[in-house]
């Protein structure tokens, strides 16, 4: 039972809009990975089928005592109907207090059928081919592990073929991104996950909006770096922070879920990631003034928002909120005051210079207005903290912040990014905080990236792609 348990928990943080679903099932035991990721999508698209045979069917009012967890009794139903090898679980009471109901199940099911005029079951699930943006899925090449050259080479032995920005990805296609350094796009129809390369740790799925803020940070890669990664689970953007700091200096990496914890240890080690120590320990609870942290310069901050900017072709299966609605606006109130909560305590380490604060919300109250309400708190204002130029924050990138309605300030959006699935990523929000006198020149992986993505200019060509192009004009 404790595979199913696992399933439902996914089921439960997407509900709480704590993660994709991709995301949230590379949480799952890795042994489990497949067998879970195949039921929670199946079940996602029979979610609206399911919920309401459960509900018709009256079982969990029959069996309140036993059947208390509802994600759970809808994926054991899901396998009860509508899987060859039915419920796989030991004998147990919440097992049995499902089967004494199969035929009241089997029933509704019927019903549910003649309802709707189809004749076959796979007539009633969601399509999964939801909006994916501009159909493109990124991947992150892991130079923790080896080098660029040295990885494309690799895909190419594995059938990918390098093409320039400009074409449309299909088959084994991929381009190099042109704003992020070892990022490369592919279709989303190709299994990477069964790349000899992302089973050894090389290739880490990562999305691109997800790589901004480890990138905008952009720590010194020198042994007297002290970076902190506030929330790092599950560990995609503290595992970029080590590459871009080429392995050198020290990460600590906070989480405070014992479980999540346990994932960010997980993908650490996968990734290679050994200047990174991870402490099962919230934030918030850290001593700004502790010796420990006294040298710390640079803190990355990604805490829980309401994941509304998180889109791919699998999560349009999960209930979205409702704009508008006072559950949501209360939501995300108290979201918002955490958020600013965690941005004043960041303010408060003594050797403090950069602080990037990003959500994955498309909610200008979790994003400017946080950024706004922290610019006039009192830890920025003593501590001289203010938002680093445009300039210096993917300048390239055209989508930047917003200016809420009924605001005055001087705040400018233009310093802040936004992602949109039009631009082929998630929604996304990154703010880059600086201290006064701390702005400086970009360092020199930033200022090559910032010189080859530009608008006009596409990604630099693969050097395997270079030497085979040479090879063919001899």
């Amino acid at each position: 039972m404790n595979f199913y348990r696992d399933c439902a928990g996914v089921l439960t943080r997407l509900a709480e809009k704590k993660g994709s679903v991709q995301s949230l099932i590379s949480t799952l035991p890795e042994k489990d990975r497949r067998r879970g990721a195949a039921l929670i999508i199946e079940t996602l698209k029979y979610h609206p089928v399911l919920l309401e045979i459960i509900q018709t069917s009256g079982i969990l009012q029959h069996e309140k005592k036993i059947l208390k967890d509802s994600n759970l009794v809808l994926l054991l139903v899901h396998d009860l109907l509508l899987s060859k090898g039915g419920i796989q679980a030991a004998d147990g009471p919440i097992k049995q207090a499902v089967l004494k109901h199969k035929t009241r199940l089997s029933a509704e099911l019927v019903k549910v059928k003649v309802k709707r005029g189809v004749t076959k079951v796979e007539d009633l699930a969601v399509s999964t081919a939801g909006s994916s943006g501009n159909g493109r899925r990124w991947v992150r090449l892991n130079t923790l592990k080896s080098s660029q050259e040295d990885i494309l080479r690799a895909l190419e032995k594995e059938g990918f073929t390098y093409v320039d920005g400009e074409h449309d990805l299909s088959g084994k296609a991929f381009i190099l991104d042109r704003h992020i350094p070892n990022l490369v796009a592919i279709a989303p129809s190709v299994r990477i996950q069964e790349s000899t390369l992302f089973n050894e740790g090389k290739l880490i799925i990562q999305d691109k909006a997800s790589c901004f803020p480890a990138f905008v940070l952009d720590p010194p890669s020198n042994p007297n770096t002290h970076v902190i990664d506030a929330t790092a689970a599950p560990g995609n953007k503290t595992s970029h922070l080590s590459a871009l700091m080429q392995g050198r200096g020290r990460i600590t990496a906070f989480e405070r879920d014992r479980k999540r914890f346990q994932t960010l240890k997980t993908m650490l080690e996968r990734a290679g990631a050994s200047n990174v120590m991870p402490k099962n320990q919230d934030f918030l609870s850290v001593d700004p003034n502790d010796v420990e942290y006294a040298n710390v310069t640079h803190i990355l901050l990604d805490p829980s928002c309401s994941g509304s900017g998180i889109v791919n072709r699998l999560d349009h299966l999960v209930q979205t909120e409702n704009e508008g609605d006072s559950e949501t606006d209360k939501r995300l109130e108290k979201l918002a005051s955490f958020q600013l909560t965690m941005i004043r305590h960041a303010m408060k380490f003594p050797s403090l210079r950069r602080l990037v604060y990003s959500t994955c919300s498309i909610h200008a109250k979790e994003n400017e207005e946080v950024v706004i309400q922290a610019l006039e708190c009192d830890e920025a204002i003593q501590g001289g903290f203010l938002l680093e130029d445009r300039s210096k924050v993917i300048p390239a990138w055209p989508r930047r912040g917003m200016l809420p309605e009924g605001i005055a300030t001087a705040f400018d959006p233009g310093s802040v990014i936004r992602c949109s699935p039009e631009d082929g990523t998630n929604g996304f929000f990154v703010s880059c905080f600086i201290r006064d006198g701390t702005a400086s020149a970009p360092s020199k992986r930033k200022a090559e990236a910032m010189s080859e993505g530009s608008e006009d200019e596409g990604p630099k060509e693969p050097v395997a792609a270079k030497k085979k192009r040479k090879k063919r004009k001899v």
